[in-house]
């Protein structure tokens, strides 16, 4: 654990501050400490039906906040844009009721891409500005996957675009695993879920040729002569688009 003031674990644990997400076993919040902002991440434990229940379902379960803080510090050595982590702590050996927290910088002011992308629509962006940012969300995927990341939770609402210095941030990684390859099936899913966070973003199809274009380093021939991969991509997300409420 490291932290820049002198809070014990018990007492980083029982901080309590404005909750944004209560979750089995997490509780995510925005809380103050010595005047300023910082996000908490609380994990007390999940219990043995809850692992259980990710394991038949084929699905890691998220124990810790271990999986979030390795992820930042690999993200962040490879350039890519992650909120700063105060501390973190981590205590017990049974995975069904081990405890730890995370401490994280809030990244204000900041607008996520799912309300940005929303706005499109009323105010379109410039075109430049538009394609700059589309290229810089497949150059971050691409990083994830080509490092043995998969996000998991890969979304629009998950990018952050911290203002006035134009940044954007990669969030919540509390789900993201690391091996030494990212299999074709998590990369799909990941991918899949980027596009039907999209649906409704007003974003052309030339929009996602660019996007295509940017994360394989290839010409759009080139992508279209080999499509399957992309056509899996799509029609993946094209049914989350129709199951979710």
């Amino acid at each position: 654990m490291y932290l820049d003031n002198s809070l014990s674990f018990d007492q980083m644990m029982a901080l309590r501050g404005e909750c944004f997400r209560h979750q089995k076993g997490r509780l995510t919040q925005r809380i103050q400490l010595d005047g300023k902002i910082y996000f908490i991440k609380q994990h007390h434990g999940v219990g043995y039906r809850e692992i259980i229940k990710n394991l038949l379902q084929l699905r890691w379960p998220v124990i810790s906040a271990r999986q979030e803080w390795k992820a930042i510090q690999k993200l962040k050595g490879l350039g890519v844009a992650v909120p700063e982590v105060l501390a973190y702590g981590e205590r017990g050996i049974n995975p069904a009721t081990r405890q730890s927290f995370i401490l994280m910088e809030e990244l204000a002011p900041a607008v996520s891409l799912e309300e940005l992308s929303r706005s499109f629509q009323q105010q379109a962006p410039s075109f430049a500005w538009k394609a700059s940012l589309i290229e810089r969300v497949a150059e971050m995927a691409r990083i994830l996957h080509q490092n043995g990341i998969n996000h998991r939770d890969f979304y629009l609402c998950h990018f952050l675009l911290k203002q006035p210095e134009a940044v954007l941030y990669l969030i919540d990684l509390h789900r993201a695993q690391i091996r030494r390859l990212t299999g074709k099936r998590a990369i799909i899913k990941d991918l899949s879920g980027l596009y039907f966070s999209s649906k409704e973003s007003g974003l052309s199809q030339r929009d996602y040729f660019r996007f295509m274009k940017a994360y394989d380093g290839k010409t759009l021939r080139e992508i279209l002569e080999k499509d399957n991969f992309w056509k899996k991509v799509r029609a993946r997300g094209e049914r989350l688009y129709r199951n979710h409420p």
